[in-house]
């Protein structure tokens, strides 16, 4: 990237961003759709004007690293045990449902087996992204419909590393070496292990005896948070995970909620990138053919991630409000969808257009879900005064 152009692509989408997104306040719509929508119009495949998206997405994801990190600062580790214990049956098998669906929509479409079947897998996520966004913070935090939503979104993560890593040993570049999957499992509870010794033996009391200084507890959550980030994704977990336990190994802890509050901000800031990159990634000139799909698959996943976590949730005893609207929430495809959709490409496991038409259904899946949400339910962006909440 040549020098300066870094800043000048922060300006065009900072200065863009918010010119569409004051259309949409007064148009009544999600903010979310501008930041996709202007990645369209200034992306490589638009008006060419911000090229390097490599760079922009490598930068967008820490939006999503911060975003675990504060979600896990909120939750208690014995309550989050004995809610992944309850949503575990519900989880497994609406992945497995949803994986069906796509794999048999993959054929119906007449793509190759071996594409239907990794379209099937990105059927299986929802975004935590668009979930734990447009949940008002009391909701998040405090409430049954958060606890079970972050629950279900956490075990659908753990499934998506999966697949990433089933599909690295898929590649024909690199040798079948399952051993990287099982160390996975293996280094996931010494992770834990190690955040909660180095949290009570280093960490906590640093932050007891400088807690005057603010800019260093600031310091030291970042370096925390992407600290714990990259020793999980060295380990072959993701960057998710290592945040996720970075924060819950001091949820408990008195200074969990100054560290929420101060790096909220930030999280904003790279989250506007991470959906900029999101409509910038999409090759407009394949439109045409992945359009129909794309559109068919939405309306399925729509209407049928609603019906079947609503349908499950009740079956394990939750209202029918409650599972209603998880299954609404949840109502669309993940940005793992797309990440895993870019890596199958990478490696020739599937085609441009396999690759973009599940691109194009998580692009979609994701406003209209949106829609959906501030339209019927509480959210900071919600379109009724009445259920504006944050």
């Amino acid at each position: 990237m040549e020098s300066g152009s870094l800043l000048f692509s922060f300006f065009l989408i900072f200065t863009g961003a918010a010119v569409l997104a004051t259309g949409a306040l007064f148009t009544r719509q999600p903010l979310l759709v501008a930041y996709i929508a202007l990645g369209a119009i200034l992306g490589p495949f638009g008006l060419e004007v911000v090229n390097d998206t490599n760079l922009l997405n490598d930068i967008a994801h820490v939006g999503i690293i911060f975003l675990l990190f504060l979600l896990g600062l909120d939750m208690q580790p014995s309550h989050l045990a004995h809610l992944l214990k309850k949503t575990a049956t519900v989880g497994l098998l609406s992945s497995f449902l949803f994986a069906l669906t796509g794999y048999g929509l993959g054929l119906a479409f007449g793509l190759p087996q071996n594409e239907s079947i990794i379209i099937g897998a990105t059927m299986m996520f929802s975004s935590t992204i668009i979930g734990i966004k447009l949940l008002p913070t009391t909701v998040l935090h405090h409430k049954h419909t958060g606890e079970i939503m972050v629950s279900l979104l956490l075990l659908q993560d753990l499934m998506a590393i999966i697949a990433l890593l089933l599909l690295y040993n898929l590649d024909p570049s690199h040798s079948a070496n399952y051993s990287e999957l099982i160390m996975a499992f293996i280094a996931l509870p010494a992770l834990i292990f190690t955040a909660i010794m180095l949290v009570k033996y280093l960490l906590l009391p640093l932050m007891a005896r400088f807690d005057r200084f603010h800019e260093y507890l600031f310091l030291m959550a970042l370096g925390w948070c992407l600290g714990f980030a990259e020793l999980a994704h060295s380990l072959n977990l993701s960057y998710e995970i290592g945040a996720f336990i970075a924060g819950i190994s001091i949820a408990t802890s008195p200074i969990a909620q100054y560290i929420a509050i101060n790096l909220k901000p930030l999280r904003d800031f790279f989250l506007v990138l991470f959906f900029f990159s999101i409509g910038a990634s999409f090759n407009l000139d394949l439109l045409s053919h992945v359009l129909i799909p794309a559109l068919v698959m939405t309306g399925i996943v729509i209407v049928i991630k609603p019906v079947i976590f609503g349908f499950l949730l009740r079956k394990v005893s939750e209202k029918r409000s409650t599972a209603w609207e998880v299954g609404f929430r949840l109502g669309q495809t993940s940005e793992f969808s797309i990440l895993i959709a870019a890596f199958a490409s990478g490696q020739n496991l599937i085609g441009e257009v396999s690759a973009h038409i599940i691109q194009a259904t998580a692009i979609l899946s994701l406003i209209v879900s949106s829609y959906i949400v501030v339209f019927r339910f509480e959210s900071p962006i919600a379109l009724s005064e009445r259920l504006r909440r944050d």
